[in-house]
Parts: C-alpha cells; structure tokens; sequence
C-alpha cells in the first residue's frame, strides 16, 4: 500500500503533478499510518486548493532516512471531511489542526481542534485574538499560572499556561499566533520579485536556511544549474548562521543558570560570527546571500583567508568559553535531568534539529538527505541520549566543533567562482520539496505550480512548528522556575511558526 500511494523522490528535485499518486482518502489514511509505523516522518501535510477536480486535496511529504528518499502522496477528498489521523499518527495533531482552520476541511476524530494562530480579523469565524479554551487540571492545590501574551524584554508574543500543584507543573500548554502574517497566501502567484525577501523574514534568525529551501525548489522547477562555488558558499553561510545561533544559546543557557563568564563571552563571539556572515555578503543575517541560480556574491582568495583568521580566533575563543562551562559542578547540577523528553515521546511527536538528536534520535538533513555540497561531504551527526537540558546544550556544542571543521576544509578547497545561473520559466503543473537543516533543525518548503507556471500553492514548515510540543513534555513534572531553563534549552521561532 505504501509504495503505490506514494511518488518516491528526492530532496530538491521536482515532479509532474500527474505522476504523484492519488488515492482515495481512506487508502491515503491507511498508507500514511503504515509509513510512519515504518519510520518516515511527516514533513508536510496540507489541503491543495483549487484543483483539477474542483474537490479539495490532502498532500503529504515524508521523509524515509532509511534510503533519503522522499515520498510524495495525494488523498483525495470527497467532501470537507475525513477520518482523522491524529489518533493513530501524534505528530500530525498540530498539522491537522491548521488544516481545519486554514480550509475549513474537518479532520473527524481529532482530540481538540484549537487554534494555531489567530485569524487577522478579530469577526473572522466568529474568533477573537486570544480567546480560547484550555486544558484544564482540577484537584486539591492545583492552580493556574498564566504568562503572556505580552512579555518583558524584546520577544515576540505567546501564551503560557501553566496547571501546577505547588511548584510542580502537571502541564503546560503553549498558544501562539498572534502575528499571523498570512505569509504562504502572498505566496500565491510568485515567484515575483518580492518572494526572495519573503523567504528571508520567514525566521529573522533563519535567512540562509530558508532561502535555501526556497532557492532550491526554484532551481528544481526551472531545471537551473548552481555552480559548485555557489553550492560551497552557501553551505559556509548555513553553518555560519548555525555557529552564531549555537554559540549565542549556550551563553543563553549559562545566563539563565547565573553563571556569567560563558554568558558574557559567547556574546560576544555570536557578534564575531554575525560579522563573519556580513564578510561574505555585507549583512550580518546572510540577506541578499542566496537567491535562485546561486549566490549573488562570490567569495574571492582574500576574503576566504580572512575568514579563516577569523575562525580560528572564534575557535580558540569558544573552546575556552565553553569549557569553563563543562567545568562548573553548578551549572551540570543544573543542567543535568532538567526537562527530560523521551526518545518514545519524541519519535511520536516528529521532534527535529538538536532537540532530537538530544533524545537519541538520528535525524539531520545534511546526513540523511543531502544536497549541494553535503553530498560530498560528511558532516558526522551530534548526538547524545538523556533528552535533558544538558543533552541539547552538548549536541549544540558538539555542532559547533564540527560546522567549523567543516567551513575550514571548505574554505581550503574552494571552487573557482562562478556567475549567477540565468532564470527560467517554472515547469507547470509541478511539485517539488525541498529540505534543509537549519540550525534548529528540518525546513521544509513545498511549491506546486499551476498550469501557468506560477505557484498555485506554497508551504512552508520551519522546525520550530514540530518541536514547540516537544517544549511541552519537558515541563511536565518540573519545578516551574525550570521553564526559562528549558525554554531557552529549545529556543524556539515565533514567527517561524505563525506564518
């Protein structure tokens, strides 16, 4: 049933529509469980319309590490409903539940269709910003601690509720949407001019890594050519914005625990390694980097030397900055079996990026799904196996140590540049998928084009729409005060998650 009601692929590498299996919904159902019984996950999952039929579709995109293929399938509904999934596949629930409120189409069965992000108009389904219902826990003692929408400091707004018994937190549920953008709606229609710079804010934090995924889907549709110059920058400008993010984390998490020599150098080094960034294209954040064809700044002998004095002199700083960490009884007291997800949990829930690796799990793109010049290349996969606090800080560091490994022997064998690949016309009536791991983990974008070449739908998935469940699981059976231990620990995107 799998293997006929799915389209085996490749990442970044594009499909005529008519060659995806369409099965019936109930045969699509059965076929997807039965996939991720044997081990794929769910990438996306969405409704496509409008169709050829008129009737709405359900597409789906799994990954199988096993092979690195991709699978691509379409359920075809007859109505606006369907037996739900989520019963029999946890981690789809947040997919399903954006379904029903994105389409209208009602996934029956599902245990709680709440909102995932609020509609832009406060009548719109009779909906009002910030209202909804909660889990609720009742008992002797139990009680409620609300935190947000609005918070202190400059981050963006969500909503955190806590059931607690004393100290302990029973659960937390997590609300967040309410700066829904309408991103993949403008999406619609383009490419055009503007879709670039779209990609870019997907995720401030996040430009080259979803650029790429979207750049990659382009060159798949046009059957565009990138040079291997412009494959190994943008490799560099990924693991670039990996570093600064990971070393930025782990003076976070050295903060949050008080313990202020690690907090206050990693500072600093995450600016000497935005500064890296901004040497290869003249922004700190990788803006006006990678764009379809390539890269739109080239990387000459002088400046790749630079690069590496610099690196070296980061390397140097980080090894004494993060050892006194490792070092300090207190902050492994602290660390230590502080927001625990087990690798059951995890599988379940689709968890990706160093929050996964962090319980065990073996899921990275640059390894099990390669493209560009990582499939040259093996970046050995970071990994360690107590799911705590502690875990997702030394897969971090363990990523650290390896990225720049990797920018180094890069930076020794640089290709001869390259000019920026010509355009073309997308490929009509077309899918592609297209994947890369970003420095939180699995990004996913799916472009179909119409029969005019344009895209007649656009989804994005960012890594945080996955993990901030996994944010969750971590708090049950925590001392409260441990949430902005653990919070940090996964550090997860707002407006990655309400596109």
């Amino acid at each position: 049933m799998t293997s006929s009601a799915f389209a085996k692929t490749w990442n970044g590498e594009a499909l005529a529509l008519i060659d995806v299996p369409r099965r019936p919904i109930d045969q699509f159902r059965v076929a997807l469980i039965d996939a991720v019984k044997a081990r794929c996950r769910v990438s996306s999952l969405f409704v496509r319309r409008p169709t050829e039929s008129g009737k709405p579709e359900l597409v789906a995109v799994l990954t199988d590490d096993s092979d690195g293929s991709v699978l691509i399938g379409i359920g075809a509904l007859e109505g606006e409903r369907y037996a739900s999934l989520t019963p029999s596949c946890p981690q789809v629930h947040l997919f399903e539940r954006e379904i029903a409120e994105q389409t209208g189409v009602a996934p029956e069965g599902h245990p709680w269709l709440k909102p995932v992000r609020f509609p832009d108009k406060a009548d719109q389904r009779n909906a009002r910003i910030g209202e909804m219902d909660f889990f609720k826990v009742d008992g002797d003692e139990v009680h409620e601690v609300a935190v947000g929408p609005v918070h202190a400091g400059v981050i963006e707004p969500g909503h955190f509720r806590f059931q607690c018994h004393g100290e302990e937190v029973f659960h937390l549920e997590i609300s967040l949407g309410y700066q829904h953008r309408g991103v993949e709606d403008a999406l619609v229609d383009g490419p055009h001019n503007r879709t670039i710079h779209v990609m870019e804010t997907l995720a401030g934090d996040t430009t080259v890594g979803h650029a790429w995924a979207y750049s990659q889907n382009v060159e798949a549709l046009s059957r565009v050519h990138v040079s291997a110059h412009a494959q190994v920058v943008r490799a560099i400008a990924l693991e670039l914005e990996r570093l600064a993010n990971h070393t930025g984390d782990l003076g976070a998490l050295a903060g949050d625990v008080g313990f202020l020599p690690t907090q206050s150098f990693c500072g600093r080094i995450r600016g000497d390694l935005l500064n890296m960034t901004a040497l290869l294209c003249g922004n700190r954040f990788g803006r006006s980097l990678v764009v379809p064809g390539g890269v739109r700044f080239m990387l000459e002998p002088e400046r790749a030397t630079e690069l590496k004095k610099r690196l070296e002199t980061a390397e140097r700083d980080l090894q004494i900055a993060v050892n006194l960490l490792w070092e300090s009884a207190t902050v492994q007291g602290r660390f230590e079996q502080t927001g625990m997800v087990s690798r059951t949990a995890c599988v379940d829930l689709g968890l990706v990026g160093p929050a996964a690796r962090a319980c065990g799990v073996e899921v990275d793109i640059r390894s099990t799904h390669p493209t560009g010049v990582y499939q040259f290349t093996n970046i050995p996969l970071a990994t360690a196996h107590h799911g705590d606090v502690n875990s997702r800080a030394y897969v971090r560091w363990l990523e650290i140590q390896r990225s720049i490994v990797f920018i180094r022997e890069r930076l020794n064998s640089l290709p001869a540049s390259d000019s920026l690949s010509s355009r073309r016309e997308l490929a009509a009536d077309s899918i592609a998928a297209s994947l890369i791991e970003g420095w939180r983990g699995e990004i996913c974008h799916v472009a179909i084009t119409g029969s005019n070449g344009k895209f007649s739908s656009y989804k994005v998935t960012d890594p945080s729409f996955h993990n901030w469940t996994g944010l969750s699981m971590a708090l049950r059976n925590q001392p409260i005060s441990d949430f902005p231990l653990c919070n940090k620990s996964f550090n997860l995107s707002y407006c990655g998650f309400d596109l």
